[in-house]
């Protein structure tokens, strides 16, 4: 297959530090390249990969200080549809940026989507536009937006080799990822403080979230079973996510997946985590961690953690969430749309919407 995977243009295609969607896009594009599929990534010029790379902006936007993406986005829209004609199928991972463009593309365009789908506007988008093709990342993302097009929900992945089991954790829980409300960060600070462990917190911090660390994260860095360490890249996070007694992942909001709940899985290290959103898909209470929902229930399990087992967490991981399976699901999805994608029936179709516009 000749397939078009359009990244999004906020970090690099794989993302140097903090990047979860464009990890997972690096993923699935080399996966998809070593079972011979002719792939083209539209990413940012930084990125790295064994595919044929369009670059839209020299470097990742996050870290070249860009304030608005919009107009870079919009003009890597531009060039997918420009270039549309060469591919068998366009994957798309920038959200709803796509959707009102699909109509006019000739070939079919699979959306999946990245991102809580609770908004506001997003029932308005799809009821316009019907005939899109979704997929979600778990089921309770799915829910979410009931008005949708969803073909397909498939799980990320991560390859099987990247991370590394470790049996005989140290003496510490995690906070792994990004310092905002949603994360609370807080919350998991709190809970190992209460329970009298040491907690590693390497999260980034976003200028949108600078007001919220003011408040209510920068005074409980100080204490003494916190440590701080910021950002971390993929080769840190292998030994610090597998020395960790537990992941803590107290969110407060729809978690569309929580990729590092299976970057956890996969080192054997359990998740502790509010039973929000999927991770009560991707997390089995009292067997791969604990879902609790408040800050004693989140005590008791940091220190019940030693009664699970770091084989099975490991074992789950494998037999749920690797590269291979994401990307075989991915390729029955391709598979079934190209063959029930009609491009006459199709032509005429946008022909009507076009004309009624």
């Amino acid at each position: 297959m000749k397939i078009a995977m359009v990244a999004p243009l906020f970090e690099s295609v794989p993302p140097k530090l903090y990047g979860g969607t464009e990890r997972v896009v690096h993923y699935i594009t080399e996966e998809l390249v070593k079972r011979g599929h002719d792939v083209t990534l539209y990413a940012s010029g930084d990125s790295v990969t064994s595919a044929k790379l369009i670059p839209i902006v020299p470097e990742a936007l996050r870290l070249s200080g860009v304030k608005d993406p919009v107009p870079y986005i919009l003009m890597q829209v531009e060039k997918v549809i420009a270039d549309s004609e060469q591919f068998d199928l366009i994957h798309s991972h920038i959200d709803y940026f796509m959707f009102p463009f699909t109509r006019y593309i000739k070939k079919p365009v699979i959306h999946t989507m990245h991102g809580r789908l609770d908004l506001p506007y997003l029932p308005e988008m799809v009821r316009k536009y019907p005939d899109l093709m979704l997929t979600a990342i778990s089921h309770s993302q799915r829910k979410l937006l009931k008005e949708g097009n969803f073909i397909a929900t498939i799980y990320h992945g991560l390859p099987e080799d990247l991370y590394t089991f470790n049996p005989d954790p140290d003496d510490y829980v995690l906070f792994l990822g990004r310092i905002s409300p949603e994360k609370r960060p807080d919350l998991a600070i709190k809970a190992a403080i209460k329970a009298g462990v040491k907690i590693i917190v390497a999260a980034k911090i976003d200028r949108a979230d600078q007001e919220y660390y003011e408040k209510n994260i920068k005074e409980l860095l100080k204490h003494p079973l916190v440590e701080f360490i910021g950002e971390i890249n993929d080769e840190q996070k292998n030994e610090i996510i597998g020395n960790a007694k537990a992941l803590l992942m107290p969110v407060d909001w729809p978690e569309p997946f929580g990729l590092t709940a299976i970057e956890a899985l996969a080192c054997g290290t359990p998740v502790i985590a509010r039973p929000c959103g999927a991770l009560r898909e991707t997390i089995i209470d009292g067997e791969t961690g604990f879902l609790r929902k408040d800050i004693d229930g989140l005590v008791r399990a940091i220190k019940e953690i030693d009664s699970i087992d770091r084989k099975k967490c490991r074992s789950y991981f494998e037999e749920n969430f690797t590269v291979k399976k994401m990307v075989d699901r991915y390729e029955k999805v391709y598979n079934e749309v190209i063959e029930k994608f009609s491009t006459p029936a199709r032509v005429r179709k946008i022909g009507e919407e076009i004309h009624k516009w």
